[in-house]
């Protein structure tokens, strides 16, 4: 398939305006394929030539101006229109388009709960091609009035309010202007409920199967919604730019959910079946803020070209966050962005593929690379540098420059240059040298200090790698007098430290104005990288205290000496998070032995009260520690660790106040096991001792650890399965099946995922989540450099979103040796793929090249 490059789209976009798309879209033409057709107006600048995108089952005919083309033009994805003369013209487009099986175009999933069957889009980021015929790129913004013939009983959603028009015809109202990607259609049999606010129609939509889980969730899940629509209201001028508010929970999703004007679509993994932690909670209406943002940064003012996907993502991450935080229950969202969400974007910027948050054109020479920096850059660092932006310049300027930004570039596109400009008008700082030094440039700044201690006197010096300009808080702590298990503030300082080159005089003068206007009256700023205290020094030193900055810090040896004695008597999470963070850094840089890091754990989760803080911990020690930093021999006590910390957590919540730490212990639990016994008895009672209940997640979190231990069957899958038939069912069994520890499961696991194109890419996912268990080394060893040509020609059979999963999921990720990585090494250097793969590999094999280190770090 041939990829838009960034210069045929600036060479089109001068060429022609698109002003109206009529399509029509018939679903009811089979279970493969649906019938397209689009009629597109558009107006030439001059006589010349172009192309239209589409990828086609079968195409049927094209008509320019009246005039048939023959469809045997069509090379790949692009059909030619040439002598073209200057003005307007009119193209129609008949196909027949496939359906999809990996979330690219039109997905079509069958409910195997009750039979019943769903479609809906996701045409980013050049997948409208798969459904209907168009020009697709960002900055051709068009009219969309879209027709949709669907099966008796089924609802159509768009991005328009929608109308039944027949008894299988529904009509969307037209769009605003609005890119090719942005378009949106959902059909199926949908439980539905709808509402109104702020006089606009908004629904939440599912599949029927799972009504009851949606209608339990139905009041939190809008007065979120509310929440944050009421919000953003008070911080944009501008008002929500379209006629309503829809948002499908649609099956087999591949992200989290997907911005299209007026239909947010979100994976139904977020109406939940079983039980799920407030900090699981949480995430969801995360999502729920960050999408809606999206509908001014993104939607009513959209990219010119994916070099600026940033402004899109990292826009949405920060408002997601602090929107939520301001206007609903969840009051720390800050703490669970900065120990999960954070960590994202730091290790991305310290693997060769890193890249800056504002990449340079030419970076992103086609529509290829620009997937690729769908990212933790794109997502996490660039909302962190937001937050340090906003700490920096005040949010009255910030959102000034935003509401200056919407309004100049109001359903039209937007480059970074225009974002800066923008806010440069709404203030007096050099907006245009911070956006050089913090989204041009790669890599983490690492923040460390330098403590004296003078008796009567203390002071720090904090020596910086890097070359970023920061305001960071510094916190200080000394020991309970009483309880030297807790420790009790002294004083918070706010230091800047400016960018390498700058003037210790400009320093000064920023620190200056910041004193009269961002800072707290009981935090002094400091320019440059030294302060100076009362007393002697604290038991404890924090930079980076609120978390507002983007760094790696480091504590000096007697604040480390504090933290490991009293780090879950630390006052605030978001303080415990930066300290655990920089413990995370200093294992990832084999700067801390990982066994200390899991004998920290040990000691303080047991007492720590931040549901968030104990998921990222336990998360990092599980995932990383165990199963990749520690050689194989050491695994058995990395485990027996983790769960004889679970069960004091457990004990700790047998008294019903703290529930979400509790399943967050008993999941914990489960995954670590070495020995069948008690997670089997809780299978067979179908509880935990004193709670909870095993439900449909738990069940089959205990099946899967049961099969990697050899304790299961494929009959007592099939059990399982006939108990809970649906999709999720479905998903657990495979994963289970492809986790038995007997050659004929793996061979038939393997066979399913790359010697087959049956699976969706749910299913692949689950499967090759099952394979590589680390108790079967030796088992699955033969597999491990069989796995990169197998990658290769499944990425070039399936595309994309397949070759991600591969890439993630179905890499050997616990075969941490010398000679996988050679292997890995060879594959890319001398093998071409698409790439997709190509990235993901590379940062595979970067992480795996880490844990090496790490474990030479440790010996």
């Amino acid at each position: 398939m041939s990829v838009l490059t960034r210069d045929e789209a600036q060479a089109r976009a001068q060429f022609l305006e698109v002003h109206r798309y009529s399509i029509a879209l018939d679903l009811t033409t089979g279970d493969d394929t649906f019938d397209s057709r689009a009629v597109i107006n558009f107006t030439t600048r001059s006589a010349g030539n172009t192309f239209v995108e589409l990828k086609p089952a079968v195409l049927r005919s094209v008509i320019l101006d009246g005039r048939a083309l023959d469809p045997a033009a069509l090379t790949e994805n692009r059909f030619p229109l040439t002598g073209l003369d200057a003005g307007e013209h009119e193209l129609r487009v008949e196909a027949d388009m496939r359906y999809s099986r990996t979330g690219e175009g039109m997905h079509r999933f069958t409910d195997p709960a009750d039979g019943e069957t769903y479609v809906y889009t996701q045409m980013f980021m050049e997948d409208v091609q798969r459904v209907f015929a168009a020009f697709d790129q960002p900055d051709l913004k068009s009219v969309f009035e879209i027709g949709v013939t669907a099966p008796d009983g089924w609802t159509v959603l768009g991005n328009g309010t929608a109308r039944q028009t027949g008894a299988r015809s529904w009509t969307l109202a037209p769009t605003p202007l609005i890119s090719t990607y942005l378009v949106a259609v959902a059909a199926g049999p949908w439980h539905s409920i709808r509402t109104e606010h702020a006089g606009l129609p908004f629904g939440i939509h599912c599949r029927r199967s799972l009504a009851p889980h949606l209608d339990a969730d139905a009041d939190e899940i809008l007065g979120i919604t509310r929440a944050c629509y009421d919000r953003y209201h008070e911080k944009f001028e501008e008002p929500y730019p379209f006629d309503s508010y829809d948002q499908a929970f649609v099956p087999e999703f591949n992200a989290g959910a997907m911005e299209n004007p007026g239909l947010v679509t979100f994976r139904d993994e977020y109406v939940y079946r079983s039980a799920v932690t407030d900090t699981e909670r949480q995430t969801r209406a995360v999502t729920i803020a960050h999408e809606m943002a999206h509908m001014w940064f993104g939607d009513l003012v959209t990219l010119t070209w994916w070099d600026d996907i940033w402004l899109n993502e990292s826009f949405a991450e920060y408002m997601g966050y602090q929107i939520l935080t301001e206007a609903t229950r969840f009051t720390d969202t800050w703490v669970d962005f900065g120990i999960g969400r954070k960590a994202w974007g730091y290790d991305a910027d310290q693997r060769p593929s890193t890249h800056p948050v504002a990449p340079d054109p030419a970076a992103v020479p086609d529509t290829a690379s620009a997937m690729l920096n769908f990212d933790g850059i794109s997502y996490a660092k660039g909302a962190s540098a937001l937050r340090q932006l906003v700490t920096w310049l005040g949010e009255k300027d910030f959102l000034a420059g935003i509401n200056i930004h919407f309004a100049r570039h109001k359903f039209g596109n937007a480059t970074l240059a225009d974002f800066v400009d923008s806010l440069a008008r709404a203030t007096d700082r050099d907006v245009h040298a911070w956006a050089g030094r913090w989204l041009r440039t790669t890599g983490v700044d690492t923040l460390t200090p330098r403590v004296t201690d003078g008796g009567t006197r203390w002071s720090l010096d904090v020596v910086r790698d890097g070359s970023r300009p920061h305001r960071v808080a510094v916190g200080t702590y000394d020991l309970d007098v009483v309880d030297s298990g807790r420790l009790v503030p002294r004083e918070r300082f706010e230091l800047d430290l400016p960018a390498t080159g700058d003037s210790t005089a400009e320093a000064v003068d920023d620190a200056i104005a910041d004193a009269t206007g961002n800072a707290t009256a009981d935090a002094p700023v400091t320019a440059g990288g030294t302060l100076e205290g009362a007393g002697r020094r604290p038991a404890l030193v924090v930079l980076n205290d609120d978390d507002l900055t983007y760094a790696k810090v480091r504590l000096d040896g007697p604040s480390w000496d504090t933290a490991l004695r009293a780090l879950s008597g630390i006052p605030g999470p978001l303080t415990r998070a930066v300290v655990w963070n920089a413990a995370r850094d200093m294992v990832r840089d084999g700067d801390l032995a990982p066994t200390t890091y899991l004998d920290a754990a040990r000691t303080h989760l047991p007492h720590e009260t931040d549901l968030a803080v104990v998921q990222g911990v336990l998360a990092f020690a599980a995932g990383q520690i165990t199963d990749r930093y520690l050689r194989p021999d050491h695994r058995p006590a990395a485990l027996a660790t983790l769960t004889s910390l679970c069960r004091d957590l457990i004990r700790r919540t047998e008294d019903g106040n703290h529930p979400g730490l509790r399943l967050t212990a008993v999941r914990h639990f489960i995954d670590a096991a070495t020995q069948p016994d008690a997670i089997q008895e809780w299978l067979d009672t179908g509880s935990v001792p004193g709670g909870p209940e095993l439900d449909p997640e738990l069940r089959w979190r205990v099946l899967t650890r049961l099969a990697a231990l050899g304790a299961l069957d494929d009959a007592t899958i099939d059990a399982e399965l006939a108990r809970d038939p649906s999709a999720t069912g479905q998903e657990g069994a495979a994963h289970c099946r492809a986790a038995l520890p007997d050659a004929d499961a793996k061979a038939r696991a393997w066979a399913r995922m790359f010697d087959s194109d049956d699976l969706s890419n749910y299913l692949f996912t689950a499967t090759a989540q099952g394979f590589w268990q680390p108790e079967q080394a030796d088992l699955v060893k033969e597999y491990v450099p069989r796995f990169y040509p197998a990658a290769v020609a499944l990425a070039d059979r399936r595309g994309p979103a397949i070759a991600e999963a591969a890439g993630r999921h179905a890499f050997p990720v616990h075969a941490v040796d010398d000679a996988s990585l050679r292997l890995g090494r060879e594959c890319l250097d001398g093998t071409e793929m698409i790439p997709a793969l190509r990235r993901k590999l590379a940062d595979q094999l970067d992480d795996l090249s880490r844990a090496l280190r790490v474990r030479t770090a440790a010996a």
